[in-house]
């Protein structure tokens, strides 16, 4: 019950003993109320501010763990760039002695690099200074990368050079392998040199000639080999010399092997150097069973012995 500025209130028992009346002032209740919104308005604050606080919490952590593995690959990638720049050193060095073992087995098979060669890492070739492998990445990591990127570039055009020297070096000795291998090195047969190359006094005529050939006798039937790789280009019978293998074996060498019993090899066939080729004989004319052994050199007849190394 509202009397002026006051609210009375009736209070019933419920034991039957007379209502009691409770008066309290206006301005207590505005204060009361004010009191219980302020106190709702502050836990839900203190309530608001908890699970802030705590979301936070939490994502401090998950940013402290972020932040751990971030460092722990910073740390993984300077590890690899310093790896990495010992490895460029390492591949320069290896570059660098390749270059050196070219440059020796060019000096033994006497052959000169072309007027033009600028050297493995450009003019000169000078070997560029290594990279500082111990310098702290934290100060120079974008310096040392920068080098990094500057000396594998030079190294890609060092292989490249390198590379195009062991091919022509590569061509050379393999021209010069197929020129030993048809250049006449061997004795083509045992026996006894009874006849040497040049003038001589002919057995049947008692006149002076010009031996073009090696006579070299032994028994009838002995091997006769090939003194060099190449290709059978006549066997028949010629002349005086009677049954004759020729071999043209490139390079302007040709062999002619004379007064043999019979060739082994056709007109066509590749032979290789120690390959039997025929046997000796007495065919045509002969004063015994012997090989008559020719060498010619771009059609001209030059001393056989020369050509024999064994």
């Amino acid at each position: 019950m509202l009397v002026g500025r006051k609210l009375t209130f009736f209070m019933l028992s419920t034991t039957g003993a007379p209502c009691r009346r409770l008066t309290v002032s206006r301005g207590f209740l505005v204060f009361l109320l004010f009191v219980l919104v302020a106190g709702t308005g502050t836990a839900g604050w203190v309530v608001y501010d908890y699970l802030r606080l705590r979301q936070t919490v939490f994502d401090n952590g998950r940013l402290e763990r972020e932040l751990s593995a971030r460092m722990e690959e910073v740390r993984t990638q300077r590890l690899q760039i310093h790896n990495f720049a010992t490895r460029i050193n390492e591949l320069k060095s290896m570059l660098a002695d390749l270059n050196d073992f070219e440059k020796k087995i060019r000096i033994i098979a006497n052959i000169e690099k072309s007027p033009d060669h600028k050297g493995l890492f450009g003019v000169g070739g000078s070997l560029p200074e290594d990279l500082d492998t111990q310098v702290p990445l934290e100060q120079a990591h974008n310096g040392l990368i920068r080098e990094m990127h500057e000396q594998a570039e030079q190294l890609q055009l060092a292989a490249v050079r390198q590379e195009d020297g062991f091919s022509s070096l590569f061509e050379f000795l393999e021209e010069q392998r197929n020129v030993l291998a048809c250049t006449p090195a061997i004795r083509p047969t045992e026996g006894w040199v009874t006849s040497r190359f040049g003038y001589r006094e002919s057995p049947f005529t008692g006149l002076r000639e010009f031996h073009k050939g090696l006579d070299i006798a032994n028994r009838l039937g002995t091997s006769v080999r090939a003194p060099a790789d190449g290709v059978v280009a006549y066997s028949a019978r010629k002349g005086l010399l009677g049954n004759m293998l020729i071999i043209d074996h490139g390079h302007g060498f040709v062999t002619r092997f004379g007064h043999i019993l019979k060739p082994l090899k056709k007109r066509g066939e590749t032979v290789k150097r120690g390959e039997v080729i025929a046997e000796m004989g007495n065919t045509g004319r002969s004063t015994g069973p012997h090989l008559h052994y020719e060498v010619l050199l771009n059609g001209v007849p030059v001393n056989p012995e020369k050509y024999i190394l064994n």
